[in-house]
C-alpha cells in the first residue's frame, strides 16, 4: 500500500511539473517564432543590388549557365574560358578570320567522317553513328518572339527619350553611349566581346563572395547618385522654365 501511494504521489508530482513547465515551453517557442520573424524581416530590409530577392545562382537561372558563370564546376568553367580565349587569340593575334575557321573545321570534320565511314567496310568495323539533328519549329518561334520583344522594348525606350518625357532615361542613355564610344575607340568589336565575357566570368563570382560588402557600398553610392541627380534635374528644369518665360 505504501508503495502504491508513493507511485500515485510521483504521478501527481509529474503532472503538476508538466503543467508548470508547459507554459514556459510554449512561451519559449513563441519567442523563437518572434525572433525568427524579426530575422526574416531584417533580412528582407537589407539592400540588394538591382532589387533582387533571390540568391544570385537563382537569378542567373539556376542551371548549367549559372554553374559555369559562378564556377560551381571548375573543370567545365575552365574549359569554356580556355576555349573562348583560344578563339580570341586566333582571331585577334593571328589574324584568323571567322569564315575561314568555320570552313576549315567543316572540311576537317567531313573528311574524317567520310574516310571513317568508307574505311569501316574494309577493316570490318562499325561505321560512325551520326544522329539526325532537327531543330524544332517551336524553339525558333520562341527565340524570334523574345528577340522581337526586346527590339520593340528598345524602340519604345528610344521613342520615350526622343519625345522628351523622361530626363533620367535620357541622361542614362547618353552616358551609356558615351562610355561605349570611348571603349570603341580603344578596342575593336571582338576584343570588346572578349572583355564582356571575362567580366561575366569574374564579376558574378566576386559579387557572390563579397555580397554583403558590395551591397552596402552600392546602397551608399546609389543614395548619393540620387541626390546629385535630383540637384541636376532641378537645375535643368529651372533653366528650361526660364527659357520658356523669356519666349
Amino acid at each position: 500500500m505504501a508503495d502504491h501511494k508513493e507511485s500515485k504521489m510521483e504521478k501527481l508530482a509529474h503532472k503538476i511539473h508538466s503543467k508548470i513547465s508547459s507554459p514556459s515551453s510554449s512561451s519559449d517557442s513563441e519567442d523563437d517564432k518572434r525572433s525568427h520573424a524579426r530575422a526574416v524581416a531584417l533580412k528582407a530590409k537589407v539592400f540588394r543590388l538591382f532589387g533582387r530577392e533571390k540568391p544570385l545562382h537563382q537569378v542567373l537561372g539556376a542551371g548549367k549557365p549559372a554553374d559555369i558563370l559562378l564556377w560551381r564546376n571548375k573543370k567545365l568553367s575552365g574549359g569554356v574560358l580556355g576555349g573562348v580565349t583560344s578563339l580570341w587569340f586566333l582571331f585577334e593575334m593571328l589574324d584568323y578570320h571567322l569564315i575561314t575557321l568555320i570552313c576549315h573545321l567543316m572540311i576537317l570534320a567531313l573528311s574524317v567522317l567520310f574516310l571513317w565511314s568508307n574505311a569501316s567496310n574494309f577493316i570490318n568495323n562499325s561505321p560512325p553513328t551520326i544522329p539526325e539533328v532537327v531543330i524544332p519549329e517551336k524553339c525558333l518561334l520562341k527565340a524570334a518572339s523574345c528577340f522581337t520583344f526586346e527590339i520593340n522594348r528598345t524602340l519604345d525606350i528610344v521613342r520615350t527619350i526622343a519625345i522628351g518625357k523622361d530626363l533620367k532615361t535620357f541622361l542614362g542613355a547618353i552616358a551609356g553611349l558615351w562610355f561605349l564610344s570611348i571603349l570603341g575607340s580603344c578596342f575593336n568589336f571582338l576584343t570588346m566581346v572578349y572583355i564582356v565575357f571575362i567580366l561575366l566570368y569574374t564579376v558574378p563570382v566576386f559579387y557572390e563572395k563579397y555580397e554583403d560588402k558590395v551591397d552596402a557600398f552600392s546602397e551608399k553610392m546609389i543614395i548619393e547618385l540620387k541626390k546629385q541627380f535630383a540637384v541636376l534635374e532641378k537645375k535643368v528644369l529651372s533653366s528650361m522654365n526660364k527659357e520658356k518665360k523669356k519666349d
